[in-house]
């Protein structure tokens, strides 16, 4: 039943950090969770011998994408103390994906980089723990992204808990977690989202899945809600509506809105598919959805309700032709672009009806894709697990500018802040700057 009339709803969408000064970049994908950006002129060409303003190593694994404010990039990674011989192996036999196992203690840790230079200017070694738990062996023990205000940076590391932290690297509180159980063994991944005075974190897991509200300077919990759902890996979005903090998920038994001021659901619909890992995305009043592995679902849900929205018409549309797995959507220009899986075959929508603008076209240079998309200046960068980026004028044919290749592994979403492009690496930060 719809309880809102939308035409009389005033939203603001994406993560509620108030105003970031330009050239910041607090959180994954950006000021308002798209990974779209507004201005910029980053190099569309670039190789290990052109355009690498620098190339950092960080000791250890991690796949989250860097945040960076003011002059300092920060990061997080796992580094294992003794050599880690796990072997890998499927959790549930058969064919199913495998999972590694994990044989010796890590350090998780947050790095500080200098954003001119790239030199690291400290780390801090949060805490020190036996993993309970092993992880697909294209994962790590570190794929989350942290956030920022300018003034701290919240690093959660899932299982090993959520830490805050001054810009000098040392820790202002900490707060434990419950060890999780995911599905197959897979990993973590769901970063924190910070959003007016809250850090919010999501823990799906095959135990007892819920979200927390913590204080930001305290770390007091300010509200936590159980959830009924399984193993997800999505970061959560935010939005404004009518004055009300919305904290939207994205997870396989239901799509759910929670109020940012009491941690009640505002909303719920279903119809998302097993494997929630894509994050949700907002554009122009609609939240977008989609699943790509153990089936597929994309779904478009207009903003401003209230109640169980399925079956209604807030769900603006929905698709079962395609679905994305570990790559987030992207709205750029009114399109609607989602991957199949985490294949580099990409498929895009008209963002308001639905209606199919480009059938799937594979990626020449492009193998599997993890990093979320980013949209600049008219283009659209896609970052493969092969080390090659793909530059795409943004239309409704596939129009390739550029496939530039690094000698690493490309996990973390790609990062623009005015001209300077910035990618994570497994082993390496790169930042990418006209010479």
């Amino acid at each position: 039943m719809r309880l809102l009339v939308f035409s009389s709803v005033l939203l603001f969408a994406g993560t509620t950090f108030g105003d970031v000064p330009e050239g910041n970049w607090p959180s994954w994908r950006g000021v308002d969770g798209t990974g779209v950006v507004s201005e910029g002129n980053p190099p569309t060409e670039w190789s290990e011998t052109k355009n690498v303003k620098w190339k950092t190593k960080l000791p250890g694994e991690g796949q989250s994408t860097p945040i960076i404010w003011g002059d300092k990039i920060f990061a997080q990674q796992a580094i294992s103390i003794g050599v880690d011989r796990g072997e890998i192996k499927s959790a549930f036999g058969g064919g199913a994906p495998p999972s590694k196992r994990i044989t010796v203690p890590y350090k998780f840790v947050v790095f500080c980089l200098s954003r001119e230079t790239g030199d690291i200017l400290w780390e801090t070694e949060v805490v020190k723990a036996q993993p309970h738990e092993g992880y697909h062996p294209s994962a790590s023990l570190a794929p989350y992204t942290p956030v920022t205000d300018g003034k701290h940076v919240w690093a959660s590391f899932g299982s090993r808990g959520i830490y805050c932290l001054d810009f000098d690297g040392n820790v202002v509180w900490q707060q434990d977690a419950d060890p999780m159980r995911m599905a197959g063994k897979y990993g973590e991944g769901s970063s924190p989202v910070l959003v007016d005075n809250a850090v919010v974190v999501l823990a799906d897991h095959e135990g007892q899945s819920k979200i927390t509200a913590y204080e930001k300077n305290t770390g007091n919990i300010l509200w936590q809600n159980e959830r009924r759902e399984i193993s997800s890996w999505g970061t959560p979005i935010s939005t404004k509506i009518n004055g009300r903090t919305e904290i939207i998920t994205s997870a396989s038994n239901a799509i759910r809105s929670y109020n940012l001021a009491d941690g009640s659901v505002i909303w719920q619909c279903s119809g998302l598919t097993n494997c929630a890992a894509a994050s949700p995305v907002i554009a122009d009043g609609i939240a977008y959805f989609s699943t790509g592995f153990r089936g597929i679902s994309t779904i478009a849900i207009e903003l401003g309700h209230e109640g169980d929205l399925t079956d209604t018409d807030a769900v603006r549309w929905s698709s079962r032709r395609v679905g994305t797995n570990v790559p987030s959507p992207l709205v750029y220009d009114n399109r609607l672009y989602v991957f199949r899986g985490y294949s580099p075959n990409l498929s895009s929508f008209d963002a308001t009806t639905g209606e199919e603008i480009m059938p799937r076209e594979r990626l020449s240079g492009l193998k599997e894709v993890y990093a979320s998309p980013l949209a600049v200046n008219g283009n659209i960068y896609i970052c493969s697990r092969n080390g090659a980026t793909a530059v795409l004028k943004s239309g409704d044919t596939i129009d390739v500018v550029a496939v530039n290749q690094l000698d690493e592994t490309l996990d973390g979403s790609p990062v623009v802040i005015g001209d300077t492009l910035f990618l994570r690496g497994r082993s390496h930060i790169y930042c990418i700057a006209e010479e």
